[in-house]
């Protein structure tokens, strides 16, 4: 029960800054819960892995009401959802359960790599030019499970790798960021059920299931909820460019330090 307040703390940040810059805040979650589950003597082997399953469940919450906002205001494109969704879910479950085998030095390397590419494009603003169409059900289906795949390894809902996807084939930005939230479920929910598969043989701590931990988890996510809302009022008062810059030195810090101390 000790720990409750900075689960909450961590999740009362995380919704402001999600609210904020319209990010899942998977990636500057993973490298805190590193720390926090650390400092808990949880067992070394397995930390890295704890946090990208317990980061990914609370994705299942977020992409909810992330979503549904974007629908009320006509932003999701439900198709692209449906013809990507079967993808996302297979990649994401194979990824979840291929974490389990893979070592927490690789996983380490891999998680600070992906998280330096998102943060270069948030200082850059890198945007990439409409080239071609969307592709037919079996072309959706493969991207859908590099999404997937990756998202799930790297405890994020897909926008860094969605959104780029989508307005290269022609769909518009703002229609292309709605319909990332709603991407983001079956993703969260896809990574979750393979991180919890993939941890049920490992001796986890008490009020684990599988790699996600419950109690970190509720905390995250009810703090999450209230504060995202508070984020979202000030996104229309703040300079978001300037903010976006800082948040990325951010990751680059924070992955670097979770990096040098699993290493």
């Amino acid at each position: 029960m000790e720990w409750w307040p900075g689960y909450l703390l961590l999740g009362a940040f995380i919704g402001f800054f999600a609210g904020l810059l319209g990010l899942g805040g998977g990636m500057i979650m993973v490298p805190l819960l590193v720390f926090l589950f650390d400092a808990q003597h949880f067992a070394a082997r397995y930390i890295l892995h704890m946090a990208l399953g317990t980061a990914m469940a609370t994705i299942v919450f977020t992409s909810i009401s992330s979503s549904h906002a974007h629908h009320r205001h006509g932003a999701v494109n439900w198709q692209i959802v449906r013809d990507i969704s079967p993808g996302i879910l297979v990649g994401t479950l194979l990824g979840s359960l291929l974490s389990g085998w893979v070592s927490i030095k690789v996983l380490a390397v891999f998680f600070t790599a992906f998280v330096y590419y998102a943060a270069t494009q948030m200082i850059l603003g890198l945007k990439p030019k409409a080239t071609r169409q969307l592709p037919g059900r079996s072309g959706m289906f493969a991207a859908g499970g590099i999404i997937g795949g990756v998202s799930s390894l790297v405890a994020a809902g897909g926008a860094v790798l969605s959104i780029p996807f989508m307005t290269r084939h022609n769909v518009k930005l703002h229609q292309a960021i709605g319909t990332s939230s709603a991407i983001g479920f079956p993703i969260a929910v896809g990574g979750t059920l393979g991180y919890i598969a993939a941890g049920m043989a490992a001796p986890m701590p008490p009020y684990s299931l599988g790699f996600v931990y419950l109690p970190a988890l509720a905390g995250v996510a009810i703090a999450s909820i209230l504060t995202a809302p508070l984020g979202a009022k000030m996104a229309h008062r703040l300079p978001i460019p300037i903010l976006r810059r800082i948040f990325a030195v951010i990751l680059y810090i924070l992955a670097s330090k979770m990096l040098i101390s699993l290493l």
